[in-house]
């Protein structure tokens, strides 16, 4: 069922109630809500403590894990550096909360120039929705797929969660070519400060369907809390180390 079918008509004289989304797979997420109006508010809003506890953990445990992987992130640079000409680190423009745009730093993972191929490449996507996924891009270089598989090549983003760009738990921040074809609902994706991880790396990544990642992120809007987030902090290194999805 698409999204646009989520909104229930309304009566003529009374407004009609939220309306609870579909039932997602026990072990994606259970229902979120969707405002009938089409309002991209949340229904919640979290307490001043909340927000504070929340960019208080970015600065400490997003900086402590910064410099704890900082030799890693070095070492991988240096083997990119190695096999594929070019700088090993990538930024690209990124959408962030409330439609702010940002550099997003990661390690390169594709030849030196893919980006310019972005556009040839989307025959060959192999997801739904706005989004390019390749499970085997040909523009990646030797280590490309070991980076991504690893999350290795998103290290870096811990620099755009110190700086503020960025929180470690919430939506990934998309391009904004894919922010060109959102609907409403995807939209409301913005309205909280995209992450390094969320419900979606944790449930499957990119072997989940578009529509199941916009309800993830949705559910995840309307229900975050510290104590929330630093269970899906828990929950990421075993996804990681899994592998489930990543391409």
């Amino acid at each position: 069922m698409s999204t646009s079918e989520l909104s229930p008509q309304l009566a003529p004289e009374l407004p009609a109630p939220p309306q609870i989304a579909p039932e997602l797979s026990p072990d994606v997420a259970p229902p979120i809500i969707v405002r009938p109006d089409g309002d991209n508010r949340p229904f919640r809003t979290a307490p001043r403590s909340w927000h504070v506890a929340k960019r208080g953990m970015d600065v400490v445990l997003g900086g402590a894990v910064l410099v704890g992987l900082a030799p890693l992130i070095a070492v991988a640079s240096a083997a990119i550096a190695i096999v594929s000409r070019g700088s090993p680190f990538f930024w690209q423009e990124r959408v962030g909360e409330n439609g702010r745009r940002f550099r997003m730093w990661k390690l390169r993972t594709m030849v030196d120039g893919a980006h310019l191929e972005h556009g040839e490449m989307l025959q060959f996507n192999e997801v739904d929705g706005p989004v390019l996924k390749i499970r085997n891009d040909p523009r990646l270089h030797r280590l490309g797929k070991f980076l991504r598989r690893t999350s290795i090549d998103e290290l870096p983003n811990l620099f755009n969660v110190v700086r503020g760009d960025m929180s470690l738990v919430g939506p990934r921040p998309p391009l904004p070519s894919e922010v060109d074809h959102y609907d409403s609902f995807a939209r409301r994706r913005l309205l909280v400060k995209p992450g390094i991880t969320c419900l979606w790396q944790i449930s499957g990544r990119s072997s989940l369907s578009f529509e199941t990642w916009m309800r993830l992120d949705n559910r995840y809007i309307e229900t975050w809390s510290p104590l929330g987030d630093l269970a899906i902090l828990l929950k990421t290194l075993p996804a990681v180390i899994g592998g489930k999805g990543a391409h």
